[in-house]
């Protein structure tokens, strides 16, 4: 079977393609850049801009490809206020619009697509089922709700669309805001926390996303929405302080006023300066667990990284760039 990865290149895609490849499929990596990856040697790479509707009609969708949506503009770089809405939704609304639109012309029913955590906003009740409340709190996450709702309309025409909205996703080459928090243990300074730290930080590994992928595909696309997150995630705290051992550093954790801390980041905002994206801080000490049961239910897909692990792991390899015990690969932009 042909199966097309839109945004093929990047975080998830790099390690989806290869999936499957290795299970005997035809793969079509769409992106609008290309990579030096291995597995370009058996995928064939088509160059493609999503909010180019003629760019994402050249790609030549079949009736009977598989389709899966991973372009996306992230978190990273932080944006200015006034800029936000013109940087998420060319790639992330539009870009679905044309990609849906293309497959809806060529007879394609089957996509895999993913959105994000941050459609839920503020925690209500946790952890959190993909029933929970919907209300985003930036450009980000509104764009990736738009595209929700954009599948819904699909589906009553007769679309199967699994949607994914996973955690903060780590693995090889995403650091982001992780960078600064590495630089911080680096130099044995005090490390502050917004909030007390008791609450649990979940991660998801972008291994466990591609295989989630895989699994959506393997089970007939179900036309359903399931959460991305990792199992019995340790709190704030307890995940610092084991990186901060890890690494000898003697930098030390500081509890802060979550309160305070938001209103100064709020301040911070609003005078076009960010430091964090709100949709980052105003959630940083809430219990953002989701529950990842239904995955499990549906598809068969477990999680398989820890939180734990999966800090340490971007960590090393952030020494290792910096020692230059290693190339640096292509960065990708990170949550």
């Amino acid at each position: 079977m042909r199966h097309i990865i839109f945004g093929g290149d990047g975080f998830v895609g790099r390690h989806l393609a290869p999936k499957l490849l290795a299970d005997g499929h035809e793969v079509i990596v769409a992106d609008i850049v290309k990579s030096d990856l291995p597995h370009y040697r058996q995928a064939r790479y088509v160059r493609c801009d999503v909010t180019d509707p003629a760019s994402v009609a050249g790609v030549g969708i079949k009736a009977d490809d598989m389709v899966y949506n991973l372009s996306a503009k992230m978190l990273s770089p932080i944006q200015v206020r006034a800029k936000r809405h013109e940087f998420f939704f060319p790639v992330n609304y539009h870009g679905t619009v044309h990609i849906i639109e293309a497959m809806s012309k060529a007879g394609a029913p089957k996509l895999v697509h993913f959105t994000t955590d941050m459609i839920y906003g503020h925690t209500v009740y946790h952890p959190m089922t993909e029933d929970h409340p919907v209300a985003p709190l930036g450009e980000y996450g509104l764009s990736k709700l738009k595209t929700e709702e954009l599948a819904a309309d699909w589906r009553k025409r007769g679309m199967n669309i699994s949607l994914f909205r996973p955690r903060l996703i780590i693995g090889p080459g995403r650091l982001g805001i992780l960078e600064k928090l590495f630089k911080l243990i680096d130099l044995n300074l005090p490390v502050p926390m917004i909030g007390s730290g008791k609450n649990p930080y979940q991660f998801i590994s972008v291994f466990d996303c591609a295989e989630a992928a895989r699994c959506a595909f393997k089970a007939g696309v179900p036309n359903e929405a399931y959460n991305l997150g990792s199992l019995n995630p340790p709190s704030v705290r307890k995940l610092l302080g084991d990186l901060v051992k890890h690494a000898g550093s003697k930098s030390i954790l500081i509890p802060t006023p979550g309160w305070a801390v938001k209103r100064t980041l709020d301040l911070l905002d609003l005078m076009n300066m960010p430091i964090m994206d709100p949709e980052q801080y105003l959630i940083a000490d809430e219990d953002c667990l989701l529950d990842v049961s239904k995955g499990k239910r549906d598809l068969g897909w477990v999680p398989q990284y820890r939180d734990e692990d999966m800090l340490i792991a971007a960590y090393t390899e952030y020494r290792a760039k910096k020692e230059g015990r290693m190339a640096a690969p292509s960065q990708v932009p990170a949550e």
